[in-house]
């Protein structure tokens, strides 16, 4: 594992250049980057149907094919992103607050980059350009380890990303993809105490898992998505039919999608047939609890289905008791990543988003709209559940931390 500790520790060095890079720099590197991803879009599509035609050939589903394509509309959102980076305000050096003490020191609190970010993440090539678009504005160095299946999509963008970063003055080293994507090299790239200073998994449960469990790092750990929406006994129904099938069907296979819907008893036996059939119609598989199996004539749900985050064109459906029971059980089975209520009744509005523990809590929205993107920030380095430091999506202030600065005229404590 030389290589990746050759990276590692030149992705240190180079950090304290990076801290100090000129917005106009970092903006015209951004801005060179996402030009050259249009202008290779050619060379990165053939790349990644290597990927694709592997991922097929080897029977992966259809939701994991989708958050594995690149194609010529995703590589304009990459570049898009990468503009939308470069117009927002650079956070590095950026006054957050000043304050006078009584005995004349002058405290202030400055935003300053994290330092190297460390990210482990499986089959989704566009996360490739948004890491390296977020750490490039925030000047931290980003050391990437992506996964088999995206290898050969990883390895064009990269390259395309770094021939333009290069022409505007920025380091080698700034930004480095681990080309060795065995167990190994992600077991390294955990271990690396001082040399990376945070470490983001971004991926699925079991990913996520062993980062936490195994890394001697500091890392901002990312969400599962066991995502619900409850549909209220006073709603649009239209509305509530048109939600839910957004928030399950439009993407399954990614962390925002929902894998549980909630309806309250009042109006299942109005809703629950309509959206079935919506479901079926798009090959969703449907698993009930006792009292939508009576309704639909469903599988019936497990315990196993209520903790499930699918990826897939698979659901959970539960009959409730009104509101409080909804709100009980994304807060007994959700995983603090985006929950969602539609409803015409503003006290239940503000009650589930009050009582509602998640990342982002949604009114009358699909929780398909938890994305950096979607939020205004360009990117995301993922959507972070916990609640330290960062939570929910990750853009640019996430990827800083506070330096204190202090000012005096030749104070000593006494």
């Amino acid at each position: 594992m030389g290589k990746i500790l050759e990276i590692a520790r030149r992705a240190k060095k180079i950090s304290y250049n990076l801290s100090t890079l000129s917005s106009s720099t970092k903006d015209g590197a951004l801005k060179e980057m996402a030009k050259a991803l249009i202008d290779n879009s050619e060379f990165i599509i053939e790349e990644n149907n290597l990927d694709v035609e592997t991922a097929e050939a080897l029977g992966k589903d259809r939701a994991f094919i989708d958050r594995l394509r690149l194609d010529t509309a995703r590589i304009e959102q990459m570049a898009d992103g990468l503009l939308t980076i470069e117009a927002l305000p650079d956070p590095i050096g950026s006054t957050i607050s000043t304050w006078k003490r009584p005995n004349g020191l002058e405290i202030g609190q400055r935003r300053v980059p994290l330092g190297v970010v460390g990210i482990i993440y499986e089959a989704r090539p566009n996360v490739t350009a948004d890491v390296v678009g977020l750490c490039l504005k925030t000047g931290n160095a980003a050391i990437l380890r992506g996964g088999s299946d995206a290898i050969h999509s990883n390895k064009a963008v990269i390259k395309v990303l770094w021939d333009a970063a290069k022409k505007v003055g920025i380091p080698h080293g700034a930004f480095s993809l681990i080309e060795d994507t065995s167990r190994k090299s992600a077991e390294t790239l955990m271990k690396l105490n001082g040399l990376v200073d945070v470490l983001i998994p971004r991926g699925g449960a079991g990913l996520i898992q062993n980062v936490v469990e195994n890394a001697t790092i500091p890392i901002i750990e990312t969400g599962v998505g066991n995502c619900h929406i409850y549909i209220d006994g006073q709603c649009d129904i239209s509305m509530a039919l048109e939600i839910s099938m957004n928030a399950k069907v439009q993407r399954p296979g990614v962390c925002n999608a929902i894998e549980t819907l909630l309806i309250d008893e009042k109006i299942s036996n109005t809703f629950l047939p309509q959206i079935v059939e919506s479901l079926e119609a798009e090959d969703v598989e449907i698993r009930g609890c006792e009292k939508a199996k009576k309704i639909v004539g469903c599988i019936e749900a497990s315990e196993e289905d209520w903790h499930a985050e699918y990826l897939d064109y698979i659901l959970a459906i539960k009959v409730v008791d009104g509101i409080e029971e909804a709100i009980a059980h994304i807060n007994e089975y959700g995983t603090g990543h985006s929950e969602g209520i539609v409803t015409s009744n503003y006290f239940n509005a503000q009650k589930f988003l009050t009582e509602v523990d998640a990342a982002a809590v949604y009114v009358n929205a699909s929780t398909r709209f938890t994305d950096g993107y979607e939020y205004g920030f360009g990117a995301e380095m993922g959507i972070s559940t916990q609640k330290l430091h960062a939570r929910g999506p990750m853009g640019l202030e996430a990827l800083t931390t506070i330096k204190y600065v202090v000012s005096g005229q030749g104070q000593i404590r006494k």
